[in-house]
């Protein structure tokens, strides 16, 4: 009788119904307020400057990095090459004598970093005789091997990882050779002087930029709680610093200091910086699908671990190498240590692993969150801007790494300010704009947001479309009245 007709209620039940409506509206509410630690939904994040941005806008941001990246690239063109040499013929009156052979380097300082002796052998036989021997050769003594197609492979005989003294004699001998020689040709190499040069001003640029982007990120943040900052908010505020460390503002103490720290703490920053870049990408692409569910154990320990194997493998070589080569400059870990091969497939094992996984998670992501908005452009310029950083990056690596140890191109300069760049655009994108607390406010308050609007935008409602993901009063608000009509 009561509840089909509800006007002849008795007056204290119809007060004791809506005083519990109003009680558990405002449990709700205070609920939502109290939870943003666990909850991380995207209503109640701090604005980015990536939801006001236009199609234009958008084009412009990725105009802007390629401007920025090309000019790193043509300074890298038009700098000083990398590594300047100089030859020491050495003429072999007997080649089945070969005696050991005593050279000098050229005066060396601190600014040629690093000292590589090298050595072309030629044959007296036809260029289409192909040969691969192993023979003994003494500085140290150690074993390597000759190939020769058309002509013979380089051959690094030594490797100075820091310079102590300013000029150095080698004594080398090649022993049990048993091949028709023609010459030998010594090449010394090392660092440009020039290139030292324009390294210390092109790192010392970078962290003061670097500095200045950090400084900007964290004031542009600084009104809003950290627990209602975006996941990639939170992890620009740690690869910025950390970019910070991979630019090295210790690099001048290399050329203050005669001792290998200052590079094995330079190798130090740069994986710290790759591997939580590495990171960074897993727990982005698995963390805006698993909001409010990122437990330690099963969120973020998977994803150390693998990209804790490949920081430790990679550091695990740089010190083993360094520590080696400071006792025996004929060290070379591709032939005088097989222990190195099992490291190595083991890198590569872990990095196919990670792979894999962060594939699984950019599908998953983009298949589960595509019609989501504003979600889904976060997906997408990240993963746009991402694979535009790793095509490049891949090119610079081959060109790196390619057929020769060593070579002179504009790879460093062009690396670097690949992945500054790349770690400011994301600072842009991630940071709220100027007045966005100012105008999340004022669209969050109904007496404010109506004031200009037309009959036609109350109707259909395009302030609440367009307005700023603050927080969540707006929503909450559409819920309820979506309950009450219902």
């Amino acid at each position: 009788m009561d509840a089909e007709y509800p006007a002849f209620e008795p007056p204290l039940c119809s007060e004791l119904k809506h005083l519990c409506k109003r009680l558990q509206e405002a449990y709700r509410e205070l609920k939502e307020d109290l939870t943003p630690f666990k909850d991380d939904r995207y209503y109640r994040l701090a604005p980015m400057r990536l939801y006001t941005l236009s199609k234009r806008h958008f084009v412009l941001v990725f105009v802007v990095f390629f401007v920025c990246f090309g000019l790193t690239v043509f300074v890298g063109i038009r700098g000083p090459k990398v590594i300047q040499t100089s030859a020491a013929n050495f003429s072999l009156n007997n080649s089945k004598k070969l005696k050991p052979i005593q050279m000098l380097s050229n005066p060396l300082s601190t600014y040629n970093q690093q000292l590589w002796l090298t050595c072309v052998v030629e044959l007296d036989q036809s260029k289409e005789t192909s040969i691969q021997t192993s023979f003994p050769m003494t500085v140290h003594n150690r074993t390597r091997t000759l190939t020769c197609a058309e002509k013979c492979a380089e051959i690094i005989v030594a490797h100075l990882g820091y310079l102590n003294y300013t000029q150095y004699t080698v004594l080398v001998g090649l022993e049990h050779l048993k091949l028709p020689i023609k010459d030998v040709n010594f090449t010394w190499k090392t660092y440009d002087p020039a290139f030292s040069q324009l390294e210390i001003w092109f790192r010392f640029v970078f962290v003061v930029l670097t500095f200045v982007v950090t400084c900007l990120f964290a004031h542009s943040l600084r009104k809003f709680s950290m627990r209602d900052w975006g996941i990639e908010q939170k992890w620009m505020s740690i690869l910025l610093p950390l970019l910070l460390l991979y630019n090295d503002p210790f690099f001048p103490l290399s050329f203050l200091v005669n001792s290998w720290f200052p590079g094995m703490l330079d190798d130090l920053f740069q994986s710290v910086f790759l591997c939580a870049l590495l990171l960074f990408w897993l727990c982005v692409y698995h963390g805006i699908r698993v909001q409010g569910e990122r437990k330690c154990l099963t969120f973020y320990v998977p994803k150390f671990f693998i990209v804790g194997l490949l920081w430790l493998a990679s550091v695990t070589l740089g010190i083993w190498q360094t520590v080696n080569e400071l006792h025996d400059p004929m060290y070379q870990y591709r032939v005088d240590t097989g222990n190195f091969q099992g490291m190595k497939v083991f890198f590569m094992v872990v990095a196919a692993v990670y792979i894999l996984y962060l594939l699984f998670l950019v599908v998953r992501a983009c298949s589960e969150l595509r019609h989501m908005p504003y979600v889904d452009l976060r997906l997408k310029f990240l993963t746009a801007l991402t694979f535009v950083v790793l095509v490049i990056s891949i090119v610079i690596l081959y060109l790196r790494f390619g057929a020769q140890v060593l070579q002179d191109n504009f790879v460093f300069l062009s690396f670097y300010g690949l992945l500054n760049f790349y770690l400011y655009t994301l600072a842009f994108v991630y940071s709220p704009s100027k007045n966005a607390l100012y105008e999340s406010q004022l669209k969050d308050n109904p007496a404010f947001s109506m004031l200009n609007d037309s009959d036609d935008e109350v109707i259909y409602g395009s302030d609440y479309e367009e307005m700023p993901l603050q927080n969540g009063q707006a929503i909450r608000a559409q819920y309820k009245e979506g309950s009450e009509s219902d």
